[in-house]
């Protein structure tokens, strides 16, 4: 299967999912970002006691992969949600924050650097 997702596709279905289950009365923004951040956290216990270099080798373990998998779509569904009630459309949205970071961190100036883009000037 292709890595490519159809926005329009999935916030459709991500529609049609609250609709059949009369959720639409708890998907706000805030509730949804809520419920976002729960699902990152979730991500984040997969990793949390790890070493550096037992989390670079977590894709080789297929129960890790499966995992950070199932969080991963819990958050890319849950800021789909978002974006459609926001009405932003995220191919838009990811190009335009991409612009946003190349003037931020140009290459000739970050390269090998941690700061924040604040910290360089």
């Amino acid at each position: 299967m292709p890595d490519i997702i159809d926005f329009l596709r999935l916030k459709a279905q991500l529609q049609n999912f609250a609709d059949a289950r009369d959720w639409n009365g708890f998907h706000h923004p805030k509730n949804l970002c809520m419920a976002l951040s729960v699902e990152t956290a979730e991500l984040v216990e997969i990793y949390q006691w790890m070493t550096e270099s037992e989390s670079n080798n977590a894709c080789h373990d297929p129960v890790v992969r499966e995992k950070t998998a199932e969080e991963l779509a819990d958050i890319l569904l849950y800021l789909t949600r978002i974006a459609d009630l926001m009405k932003i459309n995220i191919s838009e949205a990811v190009e335009k924050k991409l612009a946003i970071n190349n003037q931020k961190y140009p290459a000739d100036t970050v390269k090998g650097s941690a700061k924040k883009y604040n910290e360089y000037f």
